[in-house]
């Protein structure tokens, strides 16, 4: 299975991939750890790096990638997928989660792959939290002639997959459109 979960900081992406790997031992990865060298602060890999990284994840047999990123070198991983979700809880419950991981990181009560500094944490509370524009997502989405659940909470998504498994449903009926009766302009951030 090949599972593509999108959102802004905060949203819950990493935390539902590792619970997913975790449940159903299918290899999860962070877009961020393909473009950023956490060995030094702000170093980034090169691009041919981030490229032929990304193309050996997507050509194997299963995974979950998770990322804000939906730009042209990640566009593959949604043409590939069996099932996209795209996380979209209240704002302030991404704020508080970002304030909650700086400071649980930096007190060191909770590893993070990386140290994030006082400016990280309010371009991920600005850019990436309040103006992450997920009607692009949903565009490239759309693009690609795929479908998404949209969805403000993690278990609405257990139970898609769990649901999938138990009954062994066909590529087709795997991709499902819950989209609340949201429009793109409805869930901009």
């Amino acid at each position: 299975m090949r599972i593509r979960i999108i959102g802004s900081c905060g949203s819950g992406k990493s935390t539902l991939a590792k619970e997913l790997s975790d449940n159903y031992g299918i290899p999860s990865y962070e877009l961020d750890n393909l473009i950023w060298d956490r060995s030094a602060e702000n170093l980034r890999y090169p691009e041919s790096f981030r490229d032929e990284s990304f193309q050996s994840i997507v050509s194997s047999e299963a995974w979950i990638i998770e990322g804000v990123q939906c730009k042209d070198w990640t566009i593959k991983s949604i043409q590939e997928a069996d099932l996209i979700f795209v996380l979209n809880p209240n704002v302030f419950i991404r704020d508080y989660r970002i304030i909650k991981r700086f400071v649980l990181s930096r007190t060191g009560l909770q590893p993070w792959n990386y140290k994030q500094s006082f400016k990280d944490l309010c371009k991920m509370i600005v850019k990436w939290n309040h103006q992450y524009n997920i009607g692009a997502a949903i565009d490239v989405i759309n693009e690609n002639n795929k479908t998404a659940m949209i969805t403000k909470n993690k278990k609405q998504v257990i139970q898609l997959i769990e649901h999938q498994l138990e009954a062994g449903v066909s590529e087709s009926e795997k991709n499902v459109r819950i989209n609340q009766g949201l429009s793109k302009e409805e869930v901009r951030c």
